[in-house]
């Protein structure tokens, strides 16, 4: 849960079940279901203490840029939870959805049953070769730290830094790509 309540990009939920479910000897199954459980309050939490701290940190132009986006995910229906489940499945970190859910003020319920189906199956593959990798760590352990770690917290920040940087507005009605990094209060 703590994890997922933080606006950062911090190591995914997965790699703190893996690391319980290995150290303590526990039940795949219980890890999953407890780990996707404590994922969902904190990414619940997050979506709705963000609005309050994005008014205080980001300038009202770039809050109102995000809830336009927000705007419009609720527009697509049943298209924006297929891509909430897509991204979700994905393995990119899912910081930069809730973000952007919470600063356009979406109800957690328009976003959360995408996501508890798409964390629950990525969570459970990656918690399972998890296991299989711990069992397996010294053929494993020379690469831990490794380009695919590196890219996926640099896709991380990437990805806040267009929720943030991207005029969506532009975008969306104008149909033209702007960015804005005047967006601090």
């Amino acid at each position: 849960m703590v994890v997922d309540i933080v606006p950062l990009p911090l190591p995914p939920a997965f790699v703190v079940m893996v690391f319980l479910q290995i150290e303590f000897d526990l039940n795949v199954w219980i890890v999953i279901i407890l780990g996707v459980a404590g994922s969902i309050l904190g990414r619940y939490i997050l979506t709705l203490y963000i609005p309050k701290i994005a008014g205080r940190i980001f300038k009202p132009s770039k809050n109102e840029d995000v809830q336009f986006l927000g705007k419009k995910l609720k527009e697509k229906g049943w298209k924006s939870q297929v891509a909430i489940l897509t991204y979700s499945l994905l393995p990119l970190p899912t910081t930069p959805l809730f973000i952007a859910g919470g600063m356009a003020k979406m109800r957690p319920y328009l976003i959360i049953p995408a996501f508890f189906i798409g964390k629950f199956i990525s969570d459970t593959i990656a918690v399972l070769m998890g296991k299989y990798a711990a069992e397996n760590t010294p053929y494993i352990l020379s690469g831990a730290i490794s380009w695919k770690s590196i890219t996926g917290l640099i896709v991380g920040l990437l990805l806040i830094a267009g929720l943030l940087f991207i005029d969506w507005r532009a975008c969306l009605q104008e149909k033209k790509f702007k960015l804005n990094f005047s967006i601090w209060k």
